[in-house]
């Protein structure tokens, strides 16, 4: 499999260099591994702080910025971060006002925030956790007790990120984003395998002709395989998933996510099917956002995330951001 890097060795200390050198409004330390908005620590501001495996991008480095993250850690791809990136990163967006840990729902992420929440407090750092599980395509998988953290975490990144900005208090940060995941489902489908660097070829085997419904950002199994289905009969099986879990009573945010390999002309298309699913059901759509967020390397497929909003997480939603990844309002 052909890929533009290096080695496989340095490809994310390479695209931390390339980052920094794009972006001078971020400190990018490439080698403790850790992304920092430029102004940071903002005096009176809960500092926002996510990570996970690279893979994924924009998530997580992409998103740190006004109006979104304080810092991310990104660990290598497909592999946690360690404690010590995450209490390096707290300790450098810390004003005093404490640092919420933004965690998706996979086993080696949540261990290592936890060691790195207790070391951060023996630091003197108020630290506050919140878990991303959003998938509803399966309970239990490879890397995870419970349901994965997926697109869910761009929506919660954003609102709690938002009213951190505003000057909020750690307390209320953290409860909004514990009622954005709360709020939020979401469903991935794959058309082909994802390609990591270290084995230079496909992390699973996927037939021609088949798709993997439910499956998860790394590549884990999702619920069954088919034959290859239309995107209307992908987007009737991925919201229908979706909503019964859920039953929105107020209008919801989508997203409509790219796995990475899945060009936008195709994601718009799909988006106009998801679209139509929620119409027939009865949900109305406040926002709807489209493009590759929460991806998983080079992964055909895409993902849809419905999350209930009420007027204050819709007017967090709109509030303006800054971030390589995600912009508007400034």
């Amino acid at each position: 499999m052909k890929m533009l890097i290096n080695v496989p060795e340095t490809v994310v200390a390479d695209a931390l260099r390339g980052m920094a050198a794009a972006h001078p409004e971020l400190t990018v330390d490439v080698e403790n591994r850790v992304i920092v908005r430029r102004d940071a620590p903002v005096a009176g501001k809960v500092g926002l702080v996510s990570g996970g495996g690279s893979g994924h991008e924009p998530l997580h480095g992409g998103f740190v910025g006004p109006g979104m993250l304080s810092a991310a850690c990104p660990g290598e791809v497909f592999t946690s971060p360690v404690p010590d990136q995450m209490v390096r990163a707290a300790a450098a967006v810390d004003s005093g006002a404490g640092v919420l840990f933004i965690v998706k729902n996979y086993t080696g992420d949540v261990l290592n925030f936890d060691m790195a929440a207790e070391l951060a407090e023996d630091e003197g750092i108020q630290i506050a956790k919140v878990l991303v599980d959003d998938d509803v395509a399966v309970t239990d998988s490879l890397y995870t007790a419970g349901r994965r953290g997926t697109g869910a975490t761009l929506f919660v990144e954003k609102i709690a990120g938002a009213a951190a900005e505003e000057g909020q208090p750690l307390e209320r940060v953290e409860s909004l984003a514990r009622q954005v995941d709360a709020n939020s489902r979401s469903f991935g489908v794959a058309l082909s395998a994802c390609t990591t660097p270290a084995k230079g070829s496909p992390t699973f085997d996927l037939p021609p002709g088949e798709l993997e419904l439910g499956v998860g950002i790394h590549g884990e199994p999702g619920r069954e395989r088919r034959a290859m289905m239309t995107s209307r009969e992908i987007a009737d099986f991925a919201v229908q998933a979706i909503l019964d879990d859920m039953t929105p009573r107020n209008p919801v945010l989508v997203l409509v996510n790219g796995m990475g390999g899945t060009p936008l002309l195709e994601l718009y298309g799909f988006n106009a099917e998801v679209q139509r699913v929620l119409g027939e059901r009865g949900v109305a759509v406040a926002r709807t956002l489209v493009g590759n967020y929460v991806t998983s390397l080079d992964m055909a497929g895409a993902s849809v995330t419905v999350c209930q909003i009420d007027e204050e997480l819709l007017r967090l939603w709109d509030a303006p951001v800054r971030t390589p990844g995600l912009r508007w309002g400034m």
